[in-house]
């Protein structure tokens, strides 16, 4: 692995600790010196270096060797047909996609990126859905309440509106699963709109 890759993630990996270059060299028992370094990229640690270091930071030896972040489209696209498992039950779609993120986050090349726009897309996606299954009970609940025909002509026809927003929901989110498989798949970024950002 090229050292200004290594050179990276330490520094990342010291930085979500929240340690200044002191502490980390405090903290393994290398010098500071050492620990410039190898954030600059004019070294690499091996052996005892090697394991110090990543005690440090509480990862293994492995996960700072093999960082370099690898691309994957296949891993990308089945992370995005993983939505479909909302067809079984709503918040699958959001559920087995984030499981699917945490498992690999920061390993895949663009997977933290997909991941937020279809997760964000997700959460969006189940509130507008629950709201329109809401709406339908309270139009059902309504219906049992009134007998006078105007007012149960107009909550037939809100019961009626909600269903097809409801078959609408689930429509464009099969569509959109398909049109971002394509989309990865020829390295382009996925389409997740509407969305609100819960995930930045």
């Amino acid at each position: 692995m090229k050292n200004n890759e290594l050179a990276k993630k330490v520094k990342e990996l010291r930085t979500r600790k929240g340690y200044s270059q002191e502490m980390l060299a405090e903290n393994s028992g290398l010098s500071l010196r050492t620990i410039q370094r190898i954030e600059n990229g004019e070294s690499e640690p091996r052996g005892d270096s090697l394991k110090r270091l990543a005690s440090a930071l509480g990862i293994t030896p492995d996960e700072i060797i093999d960082w370099a972040p690898e691309e994957n489209n296949g891993f990308l696209a089945a992370l995005n047909l993983s939505v479909l498992t909302f067809i079984v039950f709503p918040l699958l779609g959001l559920l087995v996609p984030l499981i699917l993120w945490i498992s690999r986050k920061d390993k895949i090349k663009g997977l933290n990126e997909v991941a937020k726009r279809i997760i964000n897309f997700q959460v969006t996606w189940n509130i507008a859905l629950f709201a329109g299954y809401g709406l339908i009970f309270l139009s059902a609940t309504m219906k049992l309440n009134f007998s006078h025909e105007i007012n149960a002509g107009i909550i037939q026809s809100g019961l009626f509106i909600n269903l097809i927003w409801i078959v609408f929901l689930y429509l464009y989110n099969v569509i959109l699963v398909i049109l971002n498989t394509f989309r990865i798949n020829n390295y382009k970024k996925v389409i997740a709109f509407p969305a609100f950002h819960f995930i930045r």
